[in-house]
């Protein structure tokens, strides 16, 4: 998933993004522990997939409080 894209998503899809994310990591860690697990470069994009969701919706975080603090 591109940076791009995720600038373009809502933070309701964001957060359902992520979690899916994390769901399918889990899945791939599982599946790597009782060797059933094919193509082993796949968690290395899920997890930078997982860190690059996660940064987006901090830096909206980090907007959000900004604006607040200028607000009050």
């Amino acid at each position: 998933m591109k940076p791009s894209e995720l600038h373009d998503m809502s933070t309701e899809d964001l957060n359902t993004k992520l979690q899916e994310a994390r769901t399918e990591l889990f899945n791939l860690r599982f599946q790597m522990a009782t060797s059933q697990l094919d193509n082993t470069a796949r968690v290395k994009v899920v997890k930078k997939d997982v860190a690059r969701i996660s940064t987006e919706l901090r830096e909206r975080e980090i907007e959000a409080e900004k604006k607040a603090a200028k607000a009050s």
